[in-house]
């Protein structure tokens, strides 16, 4: 059975649904977890307009709040259901990079994400995450719809 869980979270409705998803398999399966929220590269050219009025420096000290905010779901989760929990986040602007890198170097054996999060543009521009995290992994993952 799996023993240590990767959660990832870019704090969307679908994300925590799976976070929580991912934490009752954990339970069950007397397994730990680590949760990860990948924060972007600071751009002056692109498409996210609160990086167009930021400064490089006050654009990071933000992504590191929303990190606090959508690790500590997490972290509160899982204490609450007795699981052991670890959490990261990491700078990139591949989060299914950063997403298969973690796992493999956390010693993960499943990666649980939701099969949607971002929509609108942000999507359309990026493509799914949770698709790039499926064709490129080489551990399992399974995919909360």
């Amino acid at each position: 059975m799996f023993k240590h869980l990767l959660l990832p979270t870019d704090g969307s409705p679908s994300s925590n649904d799976a976070v929580m998803k991912g934490i009752q398999l954990a339970k069950s399966a007397q397994a730990r977890v680590t949760g990860i929220y990948v924060m972007p590269e600071f751009h002056v050219l692109t498409y996210r307009t609160e990086m167009l009025e930021d400064t490089k420096q006050e654009f990071a000290a933000d992504c590191r709040v929303h990190a606090r905010q959508y690790l500590i779901l997490i972290q509160e989760a899982a204490s609450q259901a007795g699981v052991t929990c670890d959490t990261v986040s990491v700078t990139s602007d591949h989060p299914f990079e950063a997403i298969i890198k973690t796992a493999d170097e956390k010693g993960c054996d499943l990666i649980v994400m939701a099969s949607h999060g971002r929509r609108g543009v942000r999507a359309l521009l990026l493509g799914s995450e949770t698709h790039k995290v499926l064709t490129h992994s080489k551990i399992p993952v399974l995919v909360y719809h």
